[in-house]
């Protein structure tokens, strides 16, 4: 009597196992822009899925001609949906589906499952200086909730902007970096606040630049119009070999957009004594002027004296000031410590 002799099981090794692939896209670019890698896998896939019904993607995918099905699959499901060599593509979602991965990584750590081949595809990718949209519209949402911010003014604020820079001069000084960091924002913050309370102007004539509202797209559009403007250099057919050619480049086209009468225009006088004294100075000795310095006695031309002697020495009297400041007080705490 023959019998049927026993089959060793199939070799799940010789089944095709399939492929994963997991699309991610950026939300700081526009919808619907994204690699050609990236549209050749969605329309190579045997199947396209997304958790996220209100994905911003989604419509552009459906107007391309991609069949998007709504579907949260667990590890184990994907995985059974690639069975027989099927491509599955999962457009992820802004969360990024850490739920998914991890299960993913648990059952490729058991040995036990035969796993599709997996595959990260960058969909799109943020250009530098993306983050500033986020920054934007955290600013929005701010300004628009928050009954604090909702209130401010440019005159409001106006005492931030100043304490914010010396922070950020501080950090400077003292050379720590993540302090530099952090205080950048800071002063970045500034920026982005005063051009959001800046569009909400109303009052004047719209016709009226003085009274007009504006962005921060209006502000980073003016500031990249002057610096071309002053680099010809860089952006233009003018030449500079040297660190003099480039500051001659910038006060002559500088000189062309202010068409001041006096070089003493511009220089804000409510600025750190030292520092204005130092600016007059700069501006005198460039222009090549000489000027005696005025009559007087006393402590004021004293330091006035200084501040003139350590400009035309190359060295900023603020900064010397306040180095030797710090000297002192390290002083003080010594003293006190006795």
């Amino acid at each position: 009597m023959n019998q049927t002799e026993p089959q060793p099981p199939a070799d799940p090794s010789s089944e095709p196992v399939g492929r994963v692939v997991l699309l991610t896209t950026s939300h700081r670019v526009a919808p619907g822009l994204l690699s050609w890698p990236a549209w050749q896998a969605l329309h190579a896939a045997d199947a396209v899925l997304c958790a996220d019904a209100e994905h911003p993607q989604l419509p552009y995918l459906r107007e391309a001609g991609v069949r998007v099905e709504q579907a949260a699959p667990t590890a184990q499901e994907l995985v059974e949906a690639c069975a027989g060599g099927r491509t599955v593509l999962v457009v992820a979602t802004a969360e990024g589906d850490r739920a998914l991965t991890d299960g993913l990584a648990r059952l490729a750590g058991t040995g036990r499952v035969a796993m599709p081949d997996l595959e990260l595809l960058p969909a799109s990718y943020d250009l530098p200086g993306a983050r500033l949209l986020d920054l934007v519209q955290v600013m929005d949402r701010i300004r628009e909730e928050c009954p604090w911010s909702s209130r401010q003014t440019h005159e409001g604020l106006a005492k931030y902007a100043i304490e914010e820079a010396y922070e950020l001069v501080e950090a400077i000084e003292e050379g720590d970096r993540e302090e530099l960091r952090e205080e950048l924002g800071d002063v970045l913050l500034q920026v982005v606040f005063h051009a959001r309370i800046a569009e909400e102007a109303t009052g004047g004539d719209p016709d009226d630049d003085e009274e007009a509202p504006f962005s921060i797209d209006d502000v980073v559009a003016g500031i990249v119009q002057k610096l071309i403007h002053r680099h010809p250099h860089v952006f233009g057919d003018d030449s500079a070999q040297t660190p003099e050619d480039v500051r001659a480049h910038w006060l002559r086209t500088k000189a062309e957009e202010k068409r001041r009468t006096s070089l003493t225009e511009g220089i804000p006088l409510g600025q750190p004594a030292l520092a204005l004294a130092a600016k007059l100075s700069s501006r005198a000795r460039t222009a090549g002027l000489d000027v005696s310095l005025p009559p007087g006695e006393g402590i004021g031309y004293d330091l006035l004296a200084l501040a003139l002697r350590a400009e035309s020495e190359g060295v900023d009297p603020e900064a010397a000031l306040r180095s030797a400041a710090r000297a002192y007080r390290d002083a003080i705490l010594v003293a006190e410590a006795r």
